[in-house]
């Protein structure tokens, strides 16, 4: 037998305000508040189904450099072009990390400075 990530769990200033934004990027919603931290995941799945739901944890320490993990996100019912403006709308920011211009992905980050990545492979929205 093996384990499934069934979520993820994100330490932030404002659960809410990184909520929100990541329900806007992925079309998850508000699963609901467990203390101080919010999660959030597919809609009519939730936490256990086919993908991880995010909890955004409050915590007031400072971060200390770069995170050793990030997201990579995929458009699903658009080009990448149309994506990134999307995104970008929705108050991602480029981020520069040493990119060469010639890369297939953009780097980007939260409004927290979450480093995320948009590729340019389509893959369908799971239903």
């Amino acid at each position: 037998m093996a384990c499934k990530i069934t979520e993820l769990v994100v330490e932030c200033a404002d659960p809410q305000r990184l909520a929100d934004f990541w329900c806007e990027v992925l079309g998850y919603v508000e699963l609901g508040w467990e203390g101080d931290a919010l999660e959030i995941g597919p809609p009519g799945t939730g936490f256990g189904g086919p993908q991880p739901t995010l909890v955004f944890s409050p915590t007031t320490e400072p971060r200390r450099g770069k995170l050793p993990l990030h997201l990579d996100v995929n458009p699903t019912d658009r080009d990448q072009d149309a994506e990134l403006d999307r995104l970008l709308a929705a108050g991602a920011r480029r981020a520069d990390i040493g990119q060469t211009g010639t890369e297939s992905w953009h780097v980007l980050v939260d409004p927290e400075g979450n480093e995320f990545c948009l590729l340019r492979r389509r893959v369908a929205a799971e239903s």
